[in-house]
């Protein structure tokens, strides 16, 4: 048997217990209404800390309003946010007395297994429950704070997995800028994989030195593994440049480097995830767990690629059901059971991806994506209303909420490990780990690409890595172990670091970077896909930046086709009707599959994302007497067409020219950030 010291909360109550047993033991009605009072006091309690949050949120928008009214940009909300969780939290953990039950000499008792979740006792013949919070210090059982308040405003890490988490990460794909994101994929999914892999190893085997020279000068007290180095190299690794795109998106910025970022971000929280999950499961055989085992290695690669497969999946089929159940206009009379269903299924994809031991994450996200292609097209006009700013409203108050808990957390989390080698080490660790992930797959990017990613726009992926919600919610869902609390409180002060100030230096880096604002996206010059018209620190551009070869990766071309033809038809009304697409032997299937409404638009047969790809002769550009096409064919109405060959070049030289012209004018109205003032008076 061992010797077991019980949680603070249930020593608390036995020592209540026994001190009411002392006293008699009757006065049943007494009891009673002791309890009925406690509850009464917990209700307040609850009332009084979801008041706080409202309160924050409420302040925070408040403060927004002031900051766009005055056209201030050197702080982002979710920085706003912060600061606001810093000073309740300031208010919560000092301001507010706190009360120790220690008294006297805690009771021991011996215990035949280690500490159960759930403790039965008897005490007088009346049987309490009492459940676990975790183990305290013997060295600090008598200075153990009972803050009640500190307690109501922790929440449990669940909440914010599986109710703040799935409308911030199925709003990116639902809000998806489809034309930018999927021009530009091929580098995404790069940045995003890769990247995110190199990010992970680099800062893992950093820290695993940083706690070695912690050890050496004595500052580590507990143990602290090569795989939970890996671990935090993962979470870290989840970027979230949400204060740099929300600029991105109020100046106009270039929308490829907007498209590169937000693409970035979305997958890269999906891939850390499933990565720090991947090495968690990392378990090799024999005594020593923590030593590199090759079968163990294959295995967590191989629960990597199940999980992200399965996870992708089960997201895409769930978008694809719901796009069937819109698909037959059973709800279009009535707007709200359409959107509440849509809502529904939504937020079930989650939570049916982590109940089969997927990542919600990353099923959500594609679900967000699939709804967005084919759900979206279904639903009546006031449906898409409804959708687009339910779930916008949601994100926006999520987000901010887990901003705020994050200044709250700073003071009102117990278990903070401040440690500063560590810190600093991991500071360095993430900015020699986002160098090694944006400057070389760049410069690889490059030697296959024609349009070159240039030296300004790496710069700024460099600069935009910020970390953010998915990183925090990563490093407070398990804070058991001391190397746990350590990550979780550097993760913590790296999140403020990079919001507070990389954040607010998003403006006067556009500036200085000499990137293009004021683009307007729906009128994009840049007719290649997946590539960069870059200007230069000087303001040139890049030697064959005009080229109107499409760069789409053949395997995007066939998906692009099948899609159109076959998916779009039987999942939405749009696309080409079936049975210009499927054989003739399947005539009769095909009119059972084809809706009314494509045959109604039978004349439209290219749908609203038909420039997503662009096969030869897709595109024409007209340019005086000269048409362009996207192979680089051209026919002029002049005199001067004397072969194909030579036309081509005329061609490509009268694009270049009216594209060097437009591209002035927006380098001389973008790069100088001049905001219009408003007059008020």
């Amino acid at each position: 048997a061992c010797r077991s010291v019980l949680p603070a909360l249930a020593v608390v109550l036995i020592q209540a217990a026994w001190v009411s047993a002392e006293d008699g033991g009757g006065g049943g009605g007494m009891e009673e209404l002791a309890t009925e009072k406690e509850a009464e006091e917990s209700h307040r309690q609850d009332s009084v800390s979801l008041l706080t949050f409202i309160l924050l949120l409420t302040l925070t928008i408040l403060t927004i309003w002031l900051f766009k009214h005055r056209r201030v940009r050197f702080l982002h909300e979710t920085g706003l946010a912060m600061i606001y969780g810093l000073l309740v939290g300031v208010i919560l953990r000092y301001g507010i007395p706190s009360t120790s039950y220690h008294n006297k000499t805690p009771p021991s008792c011996s215990l035949k297994e280690g500490p159960v979740s759930t403790l039965l006792l008897n005490v007088s013949g009346k049987f309490f429950e009492y459940t676990l919070k975790g183990e305290i210090n013997s060295r600090e059982i008598h200075n153990v704070e009972q803050n009640d308040m500190l307690r109501k405003v922790t929440f449990d890490p669940e909440v914010f997995f599986n109710i703040l988490l799935p409308p911030i990460i199925f709003h990116a794909g639902y809000s998806l800028k489809k034309r930018h994101f999927f021009r530009n994929l091929g580098s995404i999914l790069t940045y995003a994989f890769l990247g995110t892999a190199i990010s992970c190893f680099v800062i893992g085997n950093l820290m695993y030195g940083v706690v070695k020279l912690m050890q050496v000068v004595g500052q580590l007290t507990d143990k602290f593994y090569y795989t939970d180095c890996l671990f935090f190299g993962a979470i870290i690794s989840a970027t979230d440049p949400v204060t740099v795109l929300a600029i991105f998106n109020e100046l106009h910025a270039d929308v490829d480097l907007y498209a590169l970022l937000f693409g970035e971000s979305v997958m890269n929280d999906a891939v850390a995830i499933v990565l720090s999950s991947s090495i968690v499961a990392y378990q090799p055989a024999g005594v020593n767990t923590h030593t590199f085992d090759a079968s163990a290695f294959f295995k967590s690669v191989g629960i990597f690629l199940g999980i992200f497969s399965g996870s992708f999946a089960m997201g895409a089929v769930t978008g694809v059901v719901t796009a069937l159940i819109s698909f037959q206009y059973i709800l279009h009379c009535f707007p709200l059971l359409e959107t509440a269903l849509f809502f529904l299924m939504s937020w079930s994809t989650f939570l049916l991806a982590e109940a089969c031991g997927f990542t919600g994450v990353v099923a959500v996200l594609f679900c967000g994506i699939t709804q967005a292609h084919y759900t979206y097209n279904n639903l009546s006009e006031e449906s898409t209303k409804r959708t687009k700013q339910l779930f916008e409203v949601l994100h926006f108050l999520a987000e901010n909420f887990i901003f705020s808990y994050m200044g709250l957390a700073l003071f009102t989390f117990q278990n903070h490990v401040f440690s500063p080698i560590f810190i600093v080490g991991a500071f360095i660790a993430i900015f020699i780990g986002r160098a090694s992930n944006i400057y070389p797959l760049s410069f690889l990017l490059n030697l296959g690409r024609r349009h070159k990613i240039g030296g300004n726009f790496q710069h700024m992926m460099m600069f935009a890595g910020l970390r953010g919600a998915m990183a925090f919610a990563l490093a407070i869902r398990d804070t058991a172990t001391y190397a746990r609390q350590m990550m979780f409180t550097t993760t913590l002060l790296i999140v403020f670091f990079t919001v507070w100030v990389f954040g607010g230096g998003t403006t006067p880096m556009l500036s200085w970077l000499h990137i293009r604002v004021g683009v307007d996206p729906d009128q994009d010059l840049q007719p290649c896909g997946d590539s960069f018209q870059v200007l230069q620190g000087d303001g040139s551009q890049q030697e064959g930046q005009s080229k109107t070869k499409q760069e789409s990766a053949w395997l995007f071309r066939l998906w692009y086709t099948f899609d159109h033809n076959y998916l779009k038809p039987i999942l939405t009304h749009s696309g080409p009707p079936l049975t210009t697409t499927l054989p003739v032997c399947c005539g009769p299937l095909a009119h059972c599959l084809t809706s009314p409404q494509a045959y109604e638009n039978s004349e439209q047969l290219r749908d609203a994302d038909s420039d997503l790809i662009l096969t030869d002769g897709d595109l024409t550009l007209t340019y005086g007497d000269t048409a362009i096409t996207a192979n680089g064919a051209s026919s002029s109405s002049g005199p001067k067409g004397l072969n194909g060959k030579r036309n081509g070049s005329t061609s490509e030289e009268a694009l270049e020219r009216e594209l060097d012209t437009r591209e002035q004018e927006l380098l001389s109205r973008g790069t100088r950030l001049v905001f219009p003032i408003e007059d008020h008076a």
